[in-house]
């Protein structure tokens, strides 16, 4: 895979509407990070005392972070709906020339902040809600 633009990183929400996916406008920057807790599994026997791990039991977990520009489009107002709601609905997140991620998510923190001259920005993050899946490219 050769190098790739930050920006071909695309975050995708499900639409109210239409139940089609929309890019989220504005991102400067996006994040995915892939985390997995062990299971510690050791006793007094492990070999050479080494701890011991249980394979694929522990939980699996995807988080979502994004910055960008305020822009008050039609996505700033889906995040801020699914945000106040509570909501978990299906997201996508297309990794250029890699693949598509795609699952439930909700959006754990909604900020905005800016400066008296310069432009509102927010930031997002979203944690996995359920079952993710991958699709290759």
């Amino acid at each position: 895979m050769t190098a790739q633009r930050g920006k071909d990183l695309l975050l995708k929400v499900r639409n109210a509407a239409d139940d089609a996916f929309v890019t989220v406008a504005g991102l400067r920057a996006r994040s995915l990070s892939f985390n997995a807790e062990s299971v510690d599994i050791s006793h007094s026997e492990s070999a050479g005392r080494w701890r011991e791990l249980l394979s694929g039991a522990g939980m699996r977990r995807a988080s979502l972070s994004g910055s960008g520009l305020f822009k008050d489009g039609d996505s700033d107002e889906r995040l801020r709906t699914l945000f106040f709601d509570g909501a978990i609905i299906n997201w996508q997140v297309i990794i250029p020339d890699f693949g598509i991620l795609e699952g439930p998510f909700q959006i754990t923190a909604l900020e905005y902040s800016g400066n008296h001259d310069n432009e509102l920005a927010f930031e997002l993050a979203l944690e996995s809600a359920g079952l993710l899946t991958f699709t290759a490219l």
